[in-house]
């Protein structure tokens, strides 16, 4: 009972994620409402923990998230095929997958990597994080990552397998064992999320030629 008591935030994060997970492989626009409740909840279990960066990215998450059902909705290709034939395969599908342009990589990663740097020093400098290096390279790999899925690109699932990898080992780390044993879960289910995304990707692009 007191192990339940002591990792009650771990524990119901863990299922929330879990959810939110399988919702993004489906790119069902109910993920963000799931990663709303998941981010509060986690702010208290990051600062109690110790993991500031993690702590202070739920608040980046929370305004991307309501920035990121906004654009789901504004950009909805249902909207625009109403009275179409649609193709049962694209499941939930609210707005286009798509590829990154090339030219919004490269800035993205010039800004992941400034922003590593900057967060590594802001946590050996200001705070006594015994993570610094891969507390700032998750916190700032997701940065880009939250950004990618908001706007549906493809490529995001690559970046959220890294976060998830190293994540996975942090949180065994930092004890937070059912966090971690998720984020372990997370990397299979992002390189089947991929795979998905990439089939919904060209189910649209079929429905779109053909319309």
């Amino acid at each position: 009972m007191d192990f339940l008591i002591n990792h009650w935030l771990d524990i119901t994060t863990t299922l929330l994620g879990l959810a939110y997970i399988l919702l993004e492989y489906k790119a069902s626009i109910w993920m963000w409402a799931v990663g709303a409740v998941m981010q509060i909840l986690g702010i208290v279990l990051y600062y109690q923990k110790g993991v500031y960066a993690d702590c202070g990215m739920e608040f980046y998450y929370l305004a991307m998230t309501a920035y990121g059902y906004w654009k789901w909705k504004k950009d909805s290709p249902r909207s625009s095929l109403k009275g179409r034939e649609e193709d049962s395969s694209m499941g939930d599908l609210e707005r286009s997958i798509t590829h990154i342009p090339a030219r919004i990589a490269l800035y993205w990663g010039i800004i992941f990597v400034c922003l590593w740097g900057l967060i590594w020093w802001l946590l050996t400098s200001f705070t006594d994080s015994t993570v610094p290096v891969a507390d700032a390279f998750t916190t700032a790999l997701s940065l880009v990552g939250i950004w990618a899925l908001a706007h549906k690109y493809l490529e995001q699932w690559f970046v959220w397998i890294a976060v998830d990898i190293v994540t996975c080992v942090l949180y065994f780390h930092k004890d937070i064992p059912f966090k971690a044993s998720l984020y372990g879960l997370y990397v299979i289910i992002a390189i089947f999320g991929y795979l998905r995304w990439r089939k919904m990707m060209k189910a649209e692009d079929y429905i779109y030629n053909k319309v």
